[in-house]
This record gives structure tokens, sequence and C-alpha cells, in this order.
């Protein structure tokens, strides 16, 4: 891993390659990281965020946010704005898992009251919420009814009771992209995706019960805006997206965009894997649609989750959700395009957003914020390693630089082969328990492609967050019992 000799230092926390730096590109790429972890970067990221400079109808910068390493096509960690009537939407840009995405679940049960039955607890997670690779979901649903699931998203879940209007007030738009049409998705991304409702899946997805110490409060007035009020306070937080589904809606695309690109359009791009299409030409358009659906089975799927979460506490604690003071954070996406209304040179523009792998972050007093977080800005749910815990922060004043972008994670420092071949499962199981970290997983080879070692200090990133003014730590959470896929 070397850092490019022309890369420049903006300031603390900010980097920049030039349009120099690469024939082709439109703007300079930026990258925001502390020195740390700038040195630590693969080259992939270098290699990529210039890639994506060179798209046509890019505005600003191309963006890799402190979490960034290698992705297809785009970094993880990327961020792309685009002209919507002169640029393109690619689903490298995206990212396969469309709508992956945190949510995070506060609760008034502390440490002491849940530590005698976190075992238990744990386990009933463990068989409400089906997780591994396959796993279905204890929905019976039909392909027909599937597709009114994904164009309504968590709106579906209102009508069928497994949501509370509030559920959807603190769910990025609402739960639902709007212009959704199962139309425009294949019969296979169907077939997929039907029955996997309520289903964590594999990789890095997880469901967490973590504990807000008093020490690890970074902002005590906000946490207690963003629900965290009692010392040693129970929260849960889980990571999903849209399965198997999301998978074949960007693989359906990303090959029919591969066939008309430069043929019908003339377009051409330094990488295959950013294949693209105009946004406003049928196809891109056509790609939006069936991407929205993907957001909206996720939504859905975390729902459910959320829904199945109740019942397994009520079951153990003998108390109902509302006496047990189960309520959202929040839930937000990090794999998504989004046209959003931004300032571009002073101007508001209605522009395209690609975020791949980060995370949308409205400050205080954007549109799109619930009533409750209009002062605070957006909660921002950061998951870092099962490890280590992860981080609750929010939105800064006017979004920040970034078009109301920060990180989404902590980020892979190795690939899964290689930490496979580092780590033995069994041993790590053994040593989280000493710790106090009680996991059960689907799969030990899937346990130890998840390691601490095998992703980015957690801290560092969130350090670097907030030196590049994209967002502000609250809170740090760390995690006591662990549902892995």
């Amino acid at each position: 891993m070397s850092v490019p000799a022309q890369i420049e230092k903006i300031r603390d926390g900010v980097w920049e390659l030039p349009r120099s730096y690469k024939k082709g590109m439109l703007v300079p790429a930026r990258i925001y990281a502390s020195e740390k972890l700038l040195q630590a970067m693969d080259d992939g990221v270098f290699e990529q965020v210039t890639n994506v400079a060179t798209l046509p109808g890019i505005i600003g910068r191309a963006y890799c946010m402190p979490d960034g390493h290698w992705g297809y096509g785009f970094p993880i960690g990327g961020l792309a704005v685009m002209d919507p009537e002169e640029g393109v939407i690619s689903p490298g840009g995206i990212g396969f898992d469309i709508n992956c995405g945190m949510r995070l679940v506060r609760t008034d049960l502390t440490y002491d009251e849940v530590k005698p039955r976190l075992r238990e607890l744990v386990d009933a997670l463990y068989r409400a919420i089906p997780a591994g690779v396959g796993c279905t979901g204890f929905l019976k649903m039909s392909r027909t009814k599937f597709r009114d699931v994904v164009e309504q998203g968590s709106r579906w879940c209102l009508k069928q009771g497994y949501a509370s209007p509030e559920d959807l007030e603190l769910t990025e738009e609402g739960g639902c992209f709007d212009g959704a049409d199962a139309d425009k998705v294949s019969d296979k991304a169907i077939e997929r995706g039907f029955d996997q409702i309520g289903t964590l899946g594999s990789g890095n997805h997880y469901l967490e019960i973590q504990i807000a110490k008093k020490r690890n409060i970074i902002d005590p007035e906000t946490a207690r805006t963003f629900g965290i009020d009692r010392p040693d306070q129970v929260m849960v937080m889980f990571h999903c997206g849209s399965r198997g589904f999301g998978h074949q809606v960007a693989t359906d695309y990303l090959q029919r965009f591969l066939k008309v690109m430069t043929p019908k359009y003339g377009l051409s791009v330094p990488d295959r894997e950013l294949a693209c299409a105009p946004f406003r030409s049928p196809e891109g358009q056509e790609y939006f649609a069936a991407m929205k659906c993907a957001v909206n089975m996720a939504f859905a799927n975390r729902q459910v989750i959320l829904h199945r979460i109740r019942e397994v506490f009520e079951e153990v604690f003998r108390k109902g959700p509302a006496d047990l003071g189960m309520a959202m954070v929040y839930d937000v996406a990090h794999n998504t395009a989004k046209l959003e209304r931004h300032p571009v040179d002073g101007v508001e523009r209605t522009v395209l957003v690609h975020r791949k792998g980060a995370t949308r972050a409205l400050g205080p007093g954007m549109a799109g914020l619930p009533e409750r977080y209009r002062e605070t800005g957006q909660p921002v749910i950061i998951g870092g390693s099962m490890e280590t815990g992860s981080y609750l922060l929010a939105g800064v004043p006017g979004g920040g630089e970034a078009f109301a972008t920060t990180a989404h994670g902590s980020g892979r420092t190795m690939s899964r082969h290689q930490a496979k071949k580092m780590v033995r499962s069994r041993q790590l199981l053994d040593d989280m328990a000493e710790r106090g970290i009680y996991v059960r997983t689907a799969s030990m080879g899937g346990l130890a492609e998840e390691a601490g070692i095998a992703y980015k200090d957690i801290d560092e990133v969130v350090l670097s967050t907030g030196l590049a003014g994209l967002s502000r730590p609250v809170a740090k959470l760390v995690p006591v019992g662990n549902v892995k896929g």
C-alpha cells in the first residue's frame, strides 16, 4: 500500500488527488481520513475513486469516506453526485446489497437487568430471526404479494401490523422510496427475494445487544434526545439489506448497461465495473425504479426483523415492548442513489447522489428530518466490528461539505479469505465470551471473516469524520450479545 505522491493535504482529515492525476478525470478526488487511516488505505481506493472522477456529469468531486476500501467499481465508502440531466447512474456506485443499512432501537432496560438473561435473549433472537446464506423468513409470502412489498416498503408493514407510525417516521424517507416499479424487476430477482423478508443474511450482517455506558456518552444532551437517558442502557442494533433480491437487481442491470453503454450512448469508462447509463435514458430510469424496489424490500426486511425483536423481548422479559421502553432511534441506508436538493456553487439544485457504503447525515434544520431531530441533526449509525463496538453520531450544520454524507462503518482492512486464514473461529468465539460478548452464528467460517482484526479502528474512523466536519460523535455502544450470519 502506498499513498500517491500527488495527493495534497487540504486540511486535517481532508486529502485530494487533482484532475491531473489520471487522464479523463473531470473533477478532483477527495478522501476523508486521518493520517493514520490514509497511510493504511489499500491501493484500490486511490484507483477506484479517481476512476469515479471520470464519470460523465459528475459534480464537485469524487469522494471517499474514512472507512473506504476496495469495492466493485466504486470504493466502498464512495460518494458521487451527478447532474441528473447530463450525468449517469451506475449500479457500481450503489452496490449489490441495495439499501444495506442500520437500525438502532433503545430500551429502558439496563445491563444489570439483562445480564442474567443475556444468553436466553440472544438464543431466542437467533431462533426468531434467520441468519446465514440462503435463509428464509417466517412470512408466508406469495410472489404477487412480494411485488406489493417492494413497491410500498415499510408502509406495507404498517398495514400488516408489523410497524407503528412512529417506526416509519424514524426511518429514512419514511421507509419507502416513491417511484418503485415491480414491473422493472426480473422474475429471477422476485424468485430470489420473495421468501427472505425478516432475515439477516450472511457476511457482515448482524444483530447486536449493546450497552451505552456512561463513560462512552460523548454528547449527553444529544444522546438524551436520541433516547439514551440512563447509565448502562441496553440498545439493539442491526445491519442488513435487500438480500438476494437486491443482488439480482444489480446484476441484471449491470449486464444490461454493459450492452448499451457504448453502442447506444457512446459512453466509455476506465473499468467495466463502472457500467452506467444516462440517468434520463430509458435504461437509467428503469434501473432507478428497480433499485427503489430493492431499497423498499430492505426497509421492509428491517421492519419485520424489528417486529420479531419486540416479540422476543416480550417473551424473555414478560413485558410488552411499550413497557420495556422499546422504541426506534433511527433507520438509515448506506447503499442507494437518490435525487436530493443540495447547494452547488451557491445555488440549490436537484442532484443524483450515489452513496455506496456511505451514510446520509442531515444537519440541524435540513429538510427530511423528523421533527424531534430538527435541532440535533439526523442520527447516524456507524457499525464497528463485533469485537470493538459501534457509534451513534449526528449530522452537522449545513450537512458538511460532502452533500450531507458521512462514513457507514469501520471498513475492512483485509479480505474475507485472508481473515479466515488468520483466525480460528472457535478460539475467537471463546475469547469473545471471556470478554463478556456472547455470540450465536450460522457459520463458523463466516465468524472468522468478521473478526476485529479484519476491520479498521472504529474510533479512528469516527475521529476522522469529526476532523473532516462530516458528522459528530454522540455515543459509543459496546456489544455484549451478537447474532451473526
